[in-house]
């Protein structure tokens, strides 16, 4: 593939690649407690996967090549009082690792932010160049 990509089009790739990732990471978060009757349909959490993808030489961004269900086991509990418990009292809550889908939202939000400073710089610096060569 041989698409000249603009300091922009890497960024806004970038960017778009981070909303995906942040709409994962609230995804889990908002299904963290849920819990199932049955271990195989407790919700697992979603983790996109990012593929390169190359421009001119030296030039690369992003996209997402697909979205998986992470490795992170469901836990059962004792909970007899739950409508979904089965004929032991027990439930399966979702495999989901709160403290790192935190760690991985305040990851995305900077990485996020750095893109935005990015393509603020780009323009600055176009802007810049216009006002020389006037």
């Amino acid at each position: 593939m041989t698409t000249n990509l603009s300091i922009f089009d890497v960024a806004g790739r970038a960017m778009s690649a981070q909303l995906l990732r942040l709409s994962t990471t609230a995804s889990n978060l908002a299904n963290a407690n849920s819990v199932s009757t049955t271990k195989e349909g407790a919700f697992r959490a979603l983790k996109p996967v990012f593929q390169t993808v190359g421009g001119q030489e030296g030039v690369a961004t992003v996209k997402v090549s697909r979205v998986v269900a992470s490795a992170t086991e469901p836990t059962q509990r004792h909970d007899p009082g739950n409508p979904l418990a089965d004929k032991e009292g027990n439930v399966w809550e979702a495999g989901v690792d709160n403290a790192g889908e935190l760690v991985e939202m305040m990851e995305t939000a900077r990485q996020y932010q750095n893109n935005v400073q990015v393509l603020q710089t780009a323009k600055t610096l176009t802007l810049d160049t216009l006002r020389i060569e006037k």
